[in-house]
């Protein structure tokens, strides 16, 4: 997983989010039991982290939904074959490339996805790709350069209930998100597409089950629900915390519209067991043409 992002030398002077700076804090609540994690430490995680960053790169797990915003500097053209060579010597079977919206370029960043799918194509023919985008608004031909280059699956997150945009995405558009992801299978059919959004920022139930009819209008085939968590006191707060019950009520309605797969739990993240859930992809979609 590589985000282009933070690269330059004296990056944690400065703010995080500037652009949150006058907001008023909210209050953190206070966790539930059931969104207790315990940070990773084995080996296996350490060798990868030595690996991340000796080639420069950043990676999702490390900015979880903080990521810094800002102008970024220029693109790595050597990225691609950093990246490539990072999954190669890591053995992956699946990888999750994503970014930070890339609105200052213009193509938005699609070239640059494409070149790093093409490397690791070739440094790691194996390794099955699937790629987390932005929505690549006010940018004509971006979405085509980028399913040209054949990720296994595409990955664009709603986040949340159209509702909700004003104050959670200001910047995005949730029918041009919806339309990015319909028009993946409009230029291939065959392409794995997938959607995530988070809950507890005071969406309605029933405004997720219109979501998730608006998805499969789109003909998306994989969704993934998850708890929102307050990155810090600046951020978005905290509405809620859905119970796990609630989550395997989504999760069962969700294949009942259509779904080929669907991650619904407290701590599901977008790219998290990426892997097994496109092996459990594949399945679900094997099974469905011998039906």
């Amino acid at each position: 997983m590589v985000v282009v992002l933070d690269t330059r030398p004296g990056k944690d002077l400065r703010p995080r989010h500037p652009e949150k700076a006058n907001r008023p804090e909210t209050p953190l609540l206070r966790k539930p039991e059931w969104i207790r994690v315990r940070a990773p430490g084995s080996p296996v995680y350490r060798e990868t982290q030595d690996i991340v960053k000796k080639n420069g790169l950043v990676t999702v797990c490390e900015e979880v939904c903080n990521v810094r915003t800002g102008m970024p500097e220029a693109l790595d053209r050597a990225e691609p074959e950093k990246v490539a060579e990072a999954v190669a010597k890591l053995g992956l079977q699946h990888v999750v490339i994503t970014s930070v919206d890339r609105d200052d370029l213009a193509d938005g960043g699609a070239q640059h996805f494409a070149d790093v799918i093409y490397a690791i194509r070739r440094a790691a023919p194996g390794t099955t790709i699937e790629i987390l985008t932005p929505d690549f608004l006010r940018k004509p031909g971006a979405l085509e350069v980028v399913v040209e280059a054949r990720p296994d699956v595409f990955n664009h997150n709603l986040e949340t209930v159209p509702s909700k945009y004003l104050k959670v995405r200001p910047g995005a558009r949730y029918f041009h998100s919806l339309r990015l992801l319909q028009r993946v299978k409009e230029l291939d059919p065959n392409m794995f597409t997938k959607s995530g959004i988070m809950v507890g920022l005071g969406e309605e139930r029933n405004e997720i089950l219109q979501l998730m009819d608006d998805l499969r209008v789109a003909e998306v085939d994989f969704m993934t629900i998850g708890q929102y968590l307050q990155p810090s006191r600046k951020h978005h707060p905290v509405i809620r915390f859905v119970t796990p019950e609630e989550f395997k009520s989504f999760e069962t309605i969700a294949y009942a519209k259509g779904f080929l797969m669907v991650s619904s739990s407290p701590l599901t993240r977008s790219s998290h067991h990426a892997g097994e859930d496109f092996d459990r992809l594949r399945a679900a979609r094997r099974a469905q043409h011998q039906g």
